[in-house]
């Protein structure tokens, strides 16, 4: 099951909020919630759901351990019950994840023919994997509380909001939440609204691109012109930060309605004038993640910074995926940020804007095309295109079709890679009269049904379009 589905906008989500807000009592409310997520997940992963059971099981355990040992003063059985419950998770998540790439490469490099696991990875368990992970070393560490009802901390877990494809929600985050919430008028308000913007953002962009993506990506490349590689990759680009962005702001919207508070995942990465800060705007609960959990465990930038930048990279493409591309294009950021940190950074900073976006922009699309290509061979062969050392032609008649076909479309959704929204938002506020609020308020709701309305007629019939971050 997926947000952009009509399903789970027209019956899935009503049925949810009437039995929710039906009784005021908090235990049923956190009940309901947990049922409905366990029936999110099972929609799609039967078997998984009780993977996902087990393992919430067995943290909320151990950080109850882990809670009992430090406060009776016996930190060894706290780092024990803490390694214990790193292992199990990290244990499944390499299981399920990596065997396969793992036994595929000795046998290339011994001659060795082992069978090769064929594994289906459950959905969302990098995701939940890193939030478990987080949960504990946050007991452990005595930021946060442990937990000491099982069915709360399964609910945290399973929330179906933000299960499948993140954001990456902490645990710390949510605590005071899970146990006294409440949905204001505000919150119902702008949930609805964060949450039909998603829904604009998947079905009138990403899905749109993700169409024409792979007529360019996935052509033969003796068929593609220089103009066409990098329109392709364009459109890639285009795609992947709808798709991920829309899942988190369907993600935040929904967290709002029933009274949680989610941080955002993106901040406009497009408008970065470094790869620094593009990876402060992009997918921020996973850059956070590995700073907070790796990055500065290891030393920050006190000690070996180089080292934990290239070892944190390494670890954020592997967590991309089990394949050579996604470790390469972990390599490739990593690369770029020791450079800025060495000194390139400070360049930046003094060139003129358009500059050093420029430099962003093309670092990206670079980026994005090893992140999309599993083939290496092909890869290569890519590179060759979009940089003319192919032989292939600058442009092709096709594109001048397709291009003009998609103009408006394509400027449209360049556009709001920018903050707009936040500009439009800023000069509203400005005028705090009740006329502004209130026409603030209708505008909302007439963006919100022209949205749920245009995304319906588009769903009604489409292809199945799952999100691009449900296979990570």
């Amino acid at each position: 099951m997926v947000f952009s589905n009509l399903f789970f906008i027209y019956l899935f989500l009503p049925l949810n909020l009437i039995l929710y807000f039906v009784s005021k009592n908090k235990t049923w409310r956190n009940v309901v919630l947990l049922l409905f997520s366990l029936f999110f997940y099972a929609w799609g992963e039967p078997v998984w759901v009780f993977l996902l059971m087990i393992t919430a099981f067995l943290d909320y355990l151990w950080a109850r351990c882990i809670e009992y040992f430090k406060r009776s003063g016996n930190n060894f059985r706290a780092k024990v019950a803490l390694a214990a419950s790193l292992v199990f998770d990290l244990g499944m998540l390499g299981v399920f994840k990596y065997s396969g790439f793992v036994v595929e490469n000795m046998n290339l490099l011994t001659g060795l023919s082992l069978p090769v696991p064929q594994i289906a990875l459950p959905i969302g368990i990098s995701f939940y994997t890193f939030q478990t992970i987080s949960y504990v070393v946050d007991v452990y560490r005595g930021q946060v509380a442990a937990q000491k009802q099982y069915y709360k901390y399964l609910m945290y877990l399973s929330s179906y909001h933000q299960l499948v494809a993140g954001p990456i929600v902490r645990y710390s985050d949510v605590a005071a939440e899970i146990e006294n919430r409440r949905t204001t008028a505000r919150d119902m308000s702008e949930g609805i609204t964060r949450f039909c913007v998603g829904l604009g953002k998947k079905v009138l962009v990403a899905n749109v691109a993700g169409k024409l993506v792979t007529q360019y990506l996935d052509a033969p490349l003796d068929q593609l012109s220089v103009a066409g590689a990098w329109f392709g990759v364009l459109l890639y680009a285009l795609q992947i930060y709808y798709d991920f962005s829309a899942y988190s702001d369907m993600a935040i919207g929904l967290g709002r309605m029933f009274g949680f508070h989610y941080r955002m995942n993106f901040n406009y990465p497009y408008i970065s004038k470094s790869v620094t800060e593009f990876w402060r705007r992009w997918h921020i609960s996973l850059s956070s993640f590995f700073r907070d959990y790796v990055y500065i465990p290891l030393g920050g930038n006190r000690r070996h910074q180089l080292l934990n930048i290239a070892v944190v990279w390494f670890l954020t493409g592997l967590w991309h995926g089990a394949s050579w591309n996604f470790i390469l294009w972990g390599v490739f950021y990593g690369g770029l940020l020791m450079i800025e940190k060495l000194g390139l950074l400070k360049i930046l900073e003094r060139l003129p804007s358009v500059l050093s976006r420029a430099y962003l922009l093309f670092l990206t699309l670079i980026g994005w095309t090893i992140f999309y290509t599993t083939d290496l061979g092909r890869l290569g062969d890519y590179f060759r295109v979009m940089f003319g050392l192919s032989g292939r032609p600058l442009i092709d008649p096709q594109l001048s079709i397709t291009f003009a076909n998609n103009l408006y479309w394509l400027l449209a959704a360049l556009l709001f890679c920018l903050p707009l929204t936040q500009w439009l938002k800023q000069k509203v506020q400005a005028h705090q009269g009740e006329a502004a609020q209130a026409a603030t308020v209708v505008l909302c709701a007439l963006m919100n049904v022209t949205l749920l309305f245009v995304c319906t007629a588009m769903l009604v019939g489409d292809s199945y379009n799952p999100f691009l971050y449900f296979r990570f």
